[in-house]
């Protein structure tokens, strides 16, 4: 493996690498996911990972994201069972002195917690990451109120909606939980071509985080709109025109596509709709919504998440 010479790390990373240095350089897999977010719950935003609640408790899509990173960089071991920093690995991780105490300090109260404990505790305290979990009731057997704490988090089963949702500007694990706080049991994806520079966003990376969280995912590209005619948008009016022209030449050529739609619906599947703009104004999936809703009527009122 190439060590990478001096190697320039974001904050984030030097969190991460200063934590499993202070953790002895080697944890298994799932107690440092947990470890990491107790770490970040307990230090704040500096600490740069969110969570998302999976079915064996925690995920940070990002820190893994940055595993492989650091592995490229020879600072961390590749083997994905285990997070181990290489020796490069752990002396960048003494570089960032304030960040290596808290770490320390971290280290120490959690020293003799893992496995099936450090889920349980994890769970306790934060009952909303268990509400995905497939091991919950039995790393809490006996423990009814945190058993029952699981069950007030979870978002109320609901009928049938349509939502709509942007990705600009949220991480991967910022949107699902956006999408998992509402209930939603199903995303449509109306991108003509679902590919994003944003890490967690392509089409294959952000069908795999809804699985992981239970959510189905759907690509239906015949409803989006052609990446040439979204060039040179730089006004409301701009976007107006587009929309309008997309109305009247394109979605009336897609009922079948709204069709699947309005029958994912009535059946009680909670939809998003989601492209990339965080404001539907500026966003297809708006014009997807209403078509919706004027063909099929009531109960298609789209709340934009």
């Amino acid at each position: 493996m190439i060590e990478a010479p001096n190697p320039i790390l974001f904050t984030r990373h030097k969190h991460l690498l200063g934590l499993l240095d202070a953790m002895g350089g080697g944890v298994e897999n799932l107690d440092f996911q947990r470890l990491l977010f107790l770490y970040c719950q307990e230090t704040g935003p500096v600490a740069g990972y969110e969570f998302v609640p999976h079915r064996l408790g925690v995920l940070s899509f990002t820190s893994d994201a940055d595993r492989r990173k650091l592995s490229g960089r020879g600072l961390m071991d590749p083997d994905e069972g285990t997070w181990r920093l290489t020796d490069a690995g752990r002396r960048s991780a003494q570089v960032a002195r304030d960040v290596r105490r808290r770490c320390v300090v971290f280290s120490r109260k959690y020293a003799d917690l893992r496995g099936d404990a450090l889920a349980a505790e994890t769970y306790r305290r934060y009952p909303y990451f268990g509400t995905r979990s497939e091991i919950a009731e039995r790393v809490l057997e006996g423990d009814s109120v945190a058993l029952a704490r699981i069950v007030a988090a979870r978002p109320r089963a609901g009928t049938g909606c349509l939502a709509t949702i942007g990705y600009e500007g949220r991480s991967l694990e910022s949107y699902l939980n956006a999408l998992l706080l509402t209930g939603i049991t199903l995303l449509c994806d109306v991108r003509r071509n679902p590919i994003s520079r944003k890490y967690g966003f392509s089409k294959t990376a952000l069908a795999q985080g809804c699985e992981g969280v239970g959510i189905r995912y759907v690509h239906l590209p015949e409803l989006g709109i052609a990446s040439a005619q979204r060039r040179n948008l730089e006004t409301q009016g701009d976007y107006d025109n587009l929309f309008l022209e997309y109305q009247r030449n394109c979605l009336p050529a897609q009922v079948p596509a709204l069709q699947r739609i309005d029958q994912w619906v009535r059946r009680g599947e909670r939809v998003a709709l989601t492209c990339y703009e965080r404001e539907p104004t500026q966003c297809h999936r708006g014009c997807v919504a209403a078509a919706l809703e004027q063909r099929f009527g009531q109960g298609f009122t789209a709340t934009h998440l």
